[in-house]
């Protein structure tokens, strides 16, 4: 039996899923691996993907796209062609939806950004601050002799 790389059974499998969604027989001709070979790895794909949680959203956003505009029966079809199962792609719609809903309530992105860059900023200005308070004890302890403070304390 042959064995090929991660990354060609990756393309292969890419090739086979959204957006491109080649057909089975096509990447078979095009790679010279058989059909049912092909499937066995689409499929394992999609069930790591439908298993894992944390999987990639991005993988599964496409798909929710591919059947998006397709009757009950087209979608069916579209399922069992590519073996997801019709009950994943509607909990992952309501998985979208709900974290659309959530970032509609939430602040408008200008104003997150703005508000995340000016923290950058302050957190940037800090550590300029300590990066010079550290300099400074690191030359302290290097220098041979009295240590010279720089900021006197008030007398009195």
């Amino acid at each position: 039996m042959a064995r090929y790389r991660q990354a060609f059974k990756d393309r292969a499998i890419a090739r086979m899923l959204p957006p491109e969604s080649a057909s089975v027989e096509q990447v078979a001709a095009e790679t010279g691996i058989s059909p049912a070979a092909l499937e066995r790895w689409r499929a394992s794909a999609l069930h790591a993907l439908a298993g894992d949680p944390s999987g990639s959203g991005a993988a599964r956003l496409d798909m929710l796209v591919a059947v998006g505009g397709l009757d009950e029966q087209e979608r069916l079809a579209w399922c069992l062609g590519k073996g997801v199962e019709p009950a994943a792609l509607d909990h992952w719609r309501r998985l979208a939806a709900a974290a659309l809903a959530a970032d509609a309530g939430g602040q408008p992105f200008d104003s997150r950004h703005e508000r995340d860059q000016r923290r950058i900023r302050e957190l940037e200005r800090e550590l300029r601050r300590k990066e010079q308070a550290l300099a400074e004890a690191a030359t302290l302890l290097v220098l041979p002799g009295k240590p010279v403070l720089r900021h006197e304390p008030d007398a009195g």
